[in-house]
């Protein structure tokens, strides 16, 4: 199999077990905050299904050969607090229509790489301008995003639902 559609099967994995997941919370469990975070497990999600499209943009750019200038973790902090303040009383279908939505055009964008593509390296002004291929990049972020914040969405919950059980 090519490489560019492990990639994609592989995001869309992550995707799919962050949906398949959130189909199991109730209304009070959506609407848990993670703790250093700040954000709710449904902000969270939607977040995740939002940055895809942004996600790729960038690959694009490395997979063309084009370092990623001027993007920081603090522009990215940023944003995150904009859209958790904008989206903050976002409701499952919502999130999960564009969680599924924006997986498959992010994947689909994957597939169509080329082994070349994603061994091109640029700097990457995330990475103290590390030069990165677009590989890595996709993988470290398109691809993780939804890994990462399932797993911080899990213990949030899990742990709610243990407290739950031993207050009953």
């Amino acid at each position: 199999m090519k490489r560019s559609h492990q990639l994609a099967t592989r995001l869309e994995a992550g995707a799919e077990a962050l949906r398949i997941y959130a189909l199991t919370l109730s209304e009070s469990e959506w609407q848990l905050e993670i703790p250093h975070d700040g954000r709710t497990v449904g902000v969270v999600i939607h977040h995740v299904a939002s940055m895809y499209p942004l996600e790729l943009q960038l690959a694009g750019m490395l997979a063309a050969g084009r370092a990623i200038e001027g993007v920081t973790w603090t522009e990215v902090h940023a944003l995150n607090a904009s859209h958790a303040m904008q989206h903050a009383g976002v409701d499952v279908a919502t999130a999960l229509e564009a969680l599924k939505a924006n997986s498959q055009a992010a994947a689909a964008a994957v597939r169509v790489l080329a082994d070349d593509q994603l061994d091109r390296a640029a700097p990457v002004s995330l990475n103290s301008d590390a030069p990165l291929t677009c590989q890595f990049f996709v993988e470290d972020h398109a691809l993780r995003h939804s890994y990462h914040h399932l797993a911080s969405i899990r213990t949030v919950v899990e742990a709610a639902r243990a407290d739950a059980r031993h207050a009953a």
